[in-house]
């Protein structure tokens, strides 16, 4: 199945995946695997999901795309249950996360500009990740990153994560700063969780507003329902400016979405910003469908018992290896940090069919998709604890 005109710019697995039926994928040989990756957090409803399915078909056999040139049924609805959903106001549909990222750039850029600020700074943290796009790698806190694509973008001053006080000494001393871009739960730098996850939110919003700088959270990997909330920061009891969403909005149809409150969603006027294929009809019905499905089935409250029961149970299963960091968790993100760079599980997993990944080198992060049941959280333990565990002492 390999390609040589395939550009080399992945480490690619040696399986070939044909269909998928909720939380199991099926490859070219007929073996089932386990996937609590979910396409990176795309997949949250799992594999052929029959409502999604039927949604998509009946908007594929009506019509996939028009331009925004025009007005798009499917497309103001989402834009509606988005913003009922956040209490926020005006959603720009885009096609991914770096290119909703790009957008929350360019809108503190220009709400900078409209207060007379020439210079725009944008304040990110270390560990972050926004994308792979030249502004979002620029904004993004990991150098294995950016290394090789200097110049990179200026305009972001990076403080570490879940330091308040860090923030507080720019706000003394710089008076250019427009915006916080933030992940209230980084996924790519290893599933880090605020101590105290309302707290830090709700410090941050206080700072902005001291400041009149805009709030901006990435909720591209912890939005739509991952984290056991619509949005993780719901958690805090706040209201950001701005929220930038993909993966799981789309359930595998490429969507993206920056949502704007306030001043922050009167910022775009026509001709500042757009998208050729942003919440077309396919994809506007693809995010309809999987809202309301996981309104339907509850998934939200799913994401929160079960992801909390996973953590759980990898703590029993690995309480007695000093090699195993940390477990940790919000609903449905679920981070498992060694004592030792551990890539080599990746490979050990996808043999005893199950399918995860390794980020930030020691974690080994789980994003199952949010329909995943206790039975079937119980087989991913038992397939994964072992496996780690043999991984610990062999290594030793």
């Amino acid at each position: 199945m390999h390609s040589e005109h395939l550009m080399n710019t992945y480490g690619r697995q040696p399986v070939t995946f044909v269909k998928g039926e909720g939380v199991w994928l099926t490859d070219t040989a007929g073996d089932r695997y386990l996937d609590a990756l979910s396409g990176v957090a795309v997949n949250g409803l799992g594999h052929a999901h029959p409502k999604f399915v039927a949604a998509l078909n009946a908007q594929i056999a009506k019509l996939i795309h028009v331009s925004n040139i025009y007005q798009i049924a499917e497309q103001s609805a989402l834009a509606d249950k988005l913003a009922a959903l956040s209490g926020m106001d005006r959603v720009f549909f885009c096609n991914s996360g770096c290119e909703a990222n790009e957008a929350a750039i360019k809108l503190a850029r220009l709400y900078g500009h409209n207060k007379g600020v020439d210079h725009p700074e944008i304040i990110v943290m270390d560990q972050s990740f926004h994308g792979r796009t030249m502004a979002t790698l620029s904004a993004t806190g990991n150098r294995k990153v950016q290394a090789g694509f200097e110049p990179l973008v200026s305009g972001f001053l990076r403080v570490p994560f879940d330091n308040l006080e860090a923030i507080k000494t720019i706000a003394s001393h710089k008076n250019n700063v427009v915006a916080i871009l933030v992940e209230p739960v980084q996924g790519e730098g290893g599933i880090h969780i605020p101590a105290s996850l309302k707290a830090y939110l709700q410090g941050l919003r206080e700072i902005c507003d001291a400041n009149g700088w805009l709030l901006m959270v990435d909720e591209v990997q912890s939005g739509i329902a991952r984290t056991g909330t619509w949005f993780a920061f719901q958690h805090a009891g706040i209201l950001p400016d701005v929220m930038t969403l993909a993966k799981g909005l789309g359930s595998g149809v490429p969507i993206g979405a920056c949502v704007a409150r306030g001043v922050a969603a009167e910022t775009f006027v026509p001709g500042k910003h757009g998208s050729t294929f942003g919440g077309n009809p396919l994809a506007s019905a693809a995010g309809l469908a999987t809202l309301d499905i996981i309104t339907e089935e509850k998934l939200r409250e799913n994401a929160e018992e079960v992801g909390g029961y996973i953590r759980q149970q990898f703590l029993s299963a690995l309480k007695d290896e000093a090699g195993v960091v940390n477990v940790r968790n919000a609903g449905m993100m679920i981070g498992i940090e060694l004592n030792k760079p551990c890539a080599e599980l990746v490979k050990q997993a996808l043999a005893a069919k199950v399918l995860i990944n390794v980020t930030s080198e020691k974690v080994i992060r789980l994003l199952p998709p949010l329909v995943m049941n206790k039975h079937e959280a119980d087989e991913l333990v038992g397939r994964l604890a072992p496996l780690i565990l043999n991984f610990l002492k062999a290594s030793a």
